[in-house]
């Protein structure tokens, strides 16, 4: 299953003091201590009666073994990126279980064995430092790029450590940039400067966990003497620097102030110089080419005469966007049409890569841009229904790389150039599973409000319309993140080649068809994205793909959430729920890890409708003792600094209560995922699936612990 996630939270906040008055009234509000002792032996032995019956279930070994298998495969497509002029890779197998980081040549690449030169050996270096380190990215200092900051998590958390490494040496450089781990940011003004975000002194973070001050910092200079350069206030989302480069030399170092999760104010720096751009607040600075700024603009917006429709790409030039800020002159480079969303952007140094997506179906189309200022569009030859992604690009050179993939067909990744628009295709996945006997076909569920809602359905040839087929239905919903098609050998092989259906639901709260079809669902709006998901798991019953003794549904973080609702509201149409990593409780989420940043998606507790609206939706306010709920299988991880664990544990807990059966799980280890490394998320996943076999494949449903 592919559990979309919520992307941009990322500080585990302490718990904040809690009242007599809540205690009465939460009586396991003692389970948001993450790491207390008492919490955690209550986490050990749910782990192990959950243990006892998934993991000792006779087909768990060879699930597992499988999918640890897709795991650590040799056989995976190396994706890699652009760093100077070489392809840098980060790799994980059976024998680097950390990973490795590496690079290797165009030319090298483009053959069937590359040759790689090992960069960075996390493994040995997480031994000889006797420390969990998880790889979480690396940005390097242009022009030369030798010179890398490198964030490293502890057991995967979103908080990382920053340290400077010097990749021609291959060394962590002597006395170089180090930034303790933190919820931070940091960017490269020039290779002796860093703008950085971060909890300077104890307290210096939002309330939703993340840093509001930036502040320049030179090399050699000590943290304490850095020079503040911008300041937001507690009550923002947080703030964080970043310096855009184009092939033609040019520069534009910027500050993203997040005031909500989807209102942005997006700041240009020169020297002491802080200037606010008049960029529309539901908008996002994606690139830079030939001196022209990209953004994605996320609402209406006019500005110098120029109308730009939401969901669409612009440019702006950059130099003048310093001297003229508030009358900025947009450049539509693409507006989205009906049923369309702009999705991925890379830049060359002479062409710019977009991902279209038409009815949840994707293409790319190479833009350029003319000596006037307009851009020419030209879609590549890629294959047709198909997900693609740009992948990569090469911001100094002409050359990028594309994705495609379906529910059927194994990963390829594409090479273009920006002469023209063929493709060659250099690396594809073999097949992982017997896709000859499988076909993929697209639905649509009318929802409450008449609203067309698309989605996949990949099932074996031979399945019936007799509503016994045993489907897993997944969806997201949220946060303006779209739901794709791509190739799942673990799905492929483990369930479809069993018998089973999956299907992938596009419904509102997403991305598929723009800022609209994100909005028609925000805040108290929100039961239509839940409406959405019931009236396709309706359109299979009736279609009689599946009935609900052989229904069930899987979501993550979001798509937790929308399990929850989803088992509180219709417990009679499902037999299995999987939640995963999930928010439960939604008159304390604000008060949880990071969930005061998401305010702008689910709304506030202060806000009377809003709180008036949760209280009759938050799942782990609805559970009631009167309901027959499908016993669920709900699992998170304890380093989860995201979404928190704490819902999970309570939602299992007051389910315990209440006396119903369920199923809880969670990784120590692992942030906002499924595990710190392959072995992990694989037993996660293989516990994912022994479930829904217990459940919907068995003739008598044996999860009960």
């Amino acid at each position: 299953m592919r559990l979309v996630r919520c992307w941009a939270s990322t500080a585990l906040l302490a718990t904040s003091s809690l009242s007599a008055q809540q205690a009465a009234t939460d009586k396991y509000l003692w389970l948001e201590d993450v790491n207390g002792t008492r919490p955690m032996a209550w986490v050990k032995a749910e782990n192990a009666k959950t243990s006892a019956t998934l993991e000792k279930d006779p087909r768990f070994a060879g699930i597992y073994k499988a999918i640890l298998a897709n795991a650590q495969t040799s056989d995976r497509i190396p994706y890699v990126s652009f760093i100077g002029d070489q392809l840098y890779n980060f790799w994980k197998d059976s024998t680097h279980l950390r990973g490795i980081w590496r690079r290797t040549t165009l030319a090298s690449y483009r053959t069937a064995s590359p040759q790689w030169t090992t960069v960075l050996d996390l493994d040995s270096l997480a031994k000889a430092e006797k420390a969990n380190w998880i790889w979480s990215g690396v940005t390097c200092a242009e022009p030369d790029e030798r010179r890398c900051l490198l964030q490293l998590s502890d057991g995967g958390e979103d908080a990382v450590t920053v340290r400077e490494f010097d990749v021609v040496s291959r060394t962590f450089v002597k006395n170089g940039f180090y930034l303790p781990k933190g919820k931070q940011g940091a960017a490269w003004i020039h290779p002796d400067t860093l703008l950085v975000s971060r909890e300077w002194a104890l307290g210096d973070l939002t309330t939703s966990g993340y840093p509001y001050i930036v502040k320049r910092v030179a090399r050699g200079q000590a943290l304490p003497a850095a020079v503040e350069v911008f300041r937001a206030v507690k009550t923002d989302m947080g703030v964080w620097p970043g310096t855009l480069h184009d092939g033609d030399g040019h520069q534009f170092v910027a500050i993203q102030h997040a005031v909500s999760f989807f209102s942005t104010k997006s700041y240009g720096v020169q020297g002491k110089t802080v200037t606010q751009l008049g960029l529309p607040a539901k908008s996002s600075i994606v690139g830079m080419m030939a001196g022209q700024l990209i953004v994605r603009i996320s609402e209406a917006w006019t500005s110098s005469g120029v109308a730009v429709p939401a969901g669409a790409l612009v440019s702006i030039d950059a130099a003048a966007s310093l001297k003229t800020p508030r009358a900025l002159v947009p450049t539509v480079i693409r507006a989205p049409g009906p049923r369309e969303s702009i999705g991925s952007v890379e830049a060359t140094r002479s062409a710019l890569y977009v991902e279209i997506t038409q009815n949840v179906r994707g293409r790319v189309a190479k833009f350029t841009r003319a000596a006037n200022g307009a851009w020419s569009s030209a879609m590549l030859s890629l294959p047709d229904n198909a997900t693609t992604t740009v992948a990569a690009a090469h911001t100094h050179g002409s050359t990028a790389f594309i994705n495609a993939e379906s529910f059927t067909t194994p990963s390829s990744l594409w090479l273009t150039d920006a002469s023209g628009t063929t493709v060659t295709s250099i690396k594809s996945l073999p097949p992982k599973f017997d896709a000859s006997k499988a076909v993929t076909e697209q639905f649509e569920a009318t929802s409450t409000d008449g609203t067309k809602i698309p989605y996949f359905v990949l099932r074996p040839k031979a399945a019936k319309a007799d509503g016994l087929n045993p489907t897993i239905l997944e969806a997201y919903g949220g946060f303006e993140l779209s739901n794709n098609p791509s190739y799942s050998a673990n799905e492929g092989k483990v369930w479809i080649e069993n018998g089973g259906v999956y299907v992938l639901a596009n419904i509102r709260g997403g991305g598929e068809f723009g800022p609209a079809w994100h909005e028609a669902g925000l805040k108290t709006k929100r039961q239509i994205i839940y409406d959405d998901f019931v009236a396709v798991a309706k359109d299979l019953i009736a279609r009689k793909i599946t009935s609900p003794r052989h229904l069930g549904i899987v979501g993550g973080s979001n798509g937790g959430l929308l399990m929850g609702v989803t088992m509180t509201q219709h417990p009679e149409l499902f037999n299995a729920v999987q939640i995963a990593v999930p928010l439960l409780d939604m008159i304390r989420y604000e008060k949880i890890a990071a969930g005061a940043s998401w305010v702008g998606e689910y709304g506030s507790m202060s806000v009377p409708a809003e709180r008036a609206f949760w209280e009759s939706h938050s799942p782990y306010q609805q559970l009631t003792a009167r309901a027959k709920y499908p016993t669920p299988f709900i699992w998170t991880t304890t380093k989860d600094d995201r979404v928190g664990p704490q819902h999970a544990r309570k939602f299992a807990a007051k389910l315990s209560e209440l006396g119903h059966p369920y199923l809880f799980y969670e990784v120590i280890e692992g942030g906002h995922g499924a595990g710190a490394n392959a072995e992990q998320s694989s037993r996660t996943s293989a516990m994912g699936f022994v479930y829904f076999m217990k459940q919907l494949m068995d003739k008598t449903p044996g999860v009960v612990p």
